[in-house]
């Protein structure tokens, strides 16, 4: 018997299909190792969102979100790390640091995370664990305000974003 827990399958798989657009960024790539500037401060690193831009959404975005999940977290549904929602319609990108940030664009605001937290909680799995993956993805949305609050549950906050969803654009990196 084996006691190697099996990797959790991409959360996105089991949505309804959408079509995807460009996602970049100069701090985080796909498969690639994260940076210790991007995971918890409680891990040693130091809890910076990576900057991302992104183009190419379909016509008819109202607004965007921005979404790190963590699917292969020990808690058997996974781990919010950063919801940032209500991002304007023409939004095309976000400063590294921006999941701390106060100042956002009018309208926009962070909801809690499953750490409890208003903001970015970066990458912290527990010592010894495999890599896990942190899905950064930015929702093109077809309205410019999600019907949620600050302290709005994350998975009813996910629940929002699949019901208004366009296209999703994501990167994995891993750590």
């Amino acid at each position: 018997m084996s006691l190697e827990r099996p990797t959790p399958p991409d959360p996105y798989d089991f949505l309804p299909p959408v079509p995807s657009f460009t996602l970049t960024s100069a701090d985080v790539a796909d498969g690639k190792p994260l940076d210790d500037a991007h995971a918890h401060q409680g891990a040693g690193g130091g809890q910076l969102s990576p900057q991302l831009s992104w183009d190419g959404a379909p016509e008819g975005t109202l607004g965007y979100a921005v979404t790190c999940f963590d699917p292969d977290a020990p808690t058997g549904s996974g781990a919010w790390h950063w919801l940032l929602v209500n991002l304007p319609g023409s939004a095309r990108g976000l400063a590294t640091g921006a999941g701390s940030e106060k100042q956002l664009p009018d309208g926009a605001f962070h909801t809690r995370n499953d750490f409890g937290s208003l903001g970015y909680d970066g990458a912290a799995p527990p010592a010894g664990d495999r890599p896990h993956r942190y899905l950064f993805a930015v929702h093109a949305l077809d309205t410019d305000a999600l019907e949620v609050t600050p302290d709005t549950a994350a998975a009813f906050v996910g629940f929002n974003l699949t019901a208004h969803t366009l296209a999703r654009a994501v990167l994995r990196p891993v750590r």
